[in-house]
């Protein structure tokens, strides 16, 4: 759904919104993401990585130090009203 990096603070912040992840999905995102800024792969590359949707083809994944999960949302109609 959307995707972004901000510089704050002498950090850089990635944000990631969908409606599902899969197990250590951000992670790889955020390892391939990273190749694309060090010049290892170049846009071309990460445009065949997506389109594989071959998990091998990423690249690996960083630590989870420093991810957090923010805040969950649900759609209102899934909520049984009594």
């Amino acid at each position: 759904m959307d995707a972004h990096w901000e510089e704050e603070n002498d950090q850089l912040i990635f944000t990631i919104k969908a409606d599902r992840f899969l197990r250590n999905m951000v992670r790889a995102i955020v390892g391939t993401l990273l190749d694309l800024g060090r010049n290892k792969i170049n846009i071309n590359d990460l445009k065949m990585i997506i389109h594989s949707k071959n998990r091998c083809d990423a690249g690996n994944s960083v630590p989870a130090c420093g991810l957090f999960l923010e805040r969950i949302e649900y759609l209102e109609e899934i909520f049984v009203k009594e």
